[in-house]
């Protein structure tokens, strides 16, 4: 094995993805599969689609079906991941959720519904991955999904609920990486920009239109562009790196 697998290679690991039946999740369960890991997809609708294009290359995967905001769901998901697989050695703690509305005139259960999955559902995955971890000796890592949008306000929409909810993820892994440090367990979080998607396409053009002047970059980032900062989140080469909050965005929050 050469010095940049035994940094970045991921054979032999076990890791989750939340949320990867498209886009971003999709994307990355396929790179983590392609650095050598098993993959095991978990979302509400299932996977087929990105453990056929896992497979295809030659990468182990399979898909379960789970609610990140219902802890049975989770548990029993878990359960089979490890009498299936051996390990959970990696999380990509992705699932979640956006609505654009001005405050006044979004209701309160839409607030409760971007919380629930974005926040909570994060931490119920990663509590319940901890535990596991904990339990069996296993010097994990975690990397939940947060958002540029934890650490600035978005302009021109109004996304108070996503916003509250990516900078309370980014505060929680903090919280995490300090109380499970002592077990060898490593909890980081990836904050992207602005990323082209299946989930962007249905956003209104009058909107990505007012982002790109502000955009350093002057372009949304592709999924592929997260790949790399995830896989070093995910391997020995970022054993040192713990509570961090890496953000991938062209350089907008630099403004």
């Amino acid at each position: 094995m050469s010095y940049l697998e035994k940094l970045f290679g991921l054979k032999g690991k076990v890791a989750i993805v939340t949320g990867g039946g498209r886009g971003i999740g999709q994307v990355v369960a396929m790179g983590l599969a392609g650095a050598g890991a098993e993959i095991a997809i978990i979302s509400r609708t299932g996977a087929d689609e990105t453990v056929r294009l896992i497979e295809k290359e030659g990468g182990k995967a399979y898909s379960l079906l789970a609610d990140v905001t219902k802890e049975d769901e989770v548990d029993t998901a878990l359960k089979t991941v490890v009498s299936r697989s051996g390990s959970i050695d990696i999380v990509f703690n992705n699932a979640g959720i956006c609505i654009h509305k001005d405050t006044l005139e979004a209701s309160i259960a839409e607030w409760r519904e971007v919380l629930d999955i974005n926040l909570t559902g994060e931490y119920i995955v990663a509590r319940a991955v901890g535990r596991i971890m904990i339990e069996r000796g296993i010097k994990g890592s975690i990397i939940n999904m947060a958002s540029m949008s934890g650490s600035i306000v978005n302009v021109p929409q109004w996304q108070a609920s996503y916003n509250a909810s990516k900078a309370g993820v980014i505060h929680m892994t903090r919280s995490l990486a300090v109380e499970w440090s002592r077990y060898g367990i490593r909890v980081n979080s990836l904050s992207p920009g602005y990323i082209g998607t299946p989930m962007s396409v249905d956003t209104p053009q009058e909107l990505k239109d007012a982002w790109m002047p502000l955009i350093p970059a002057h372009r949304m980032g592709d999924p592929k562009e997260l790949v790399g900062a995830v896989i070093y989140l995910a391997a020995e080469s970022s054993s040192y790196t713990n509570g961090s909050d890496l953000i991938v965005d062209g350089a907008y929050v630099c403004q």
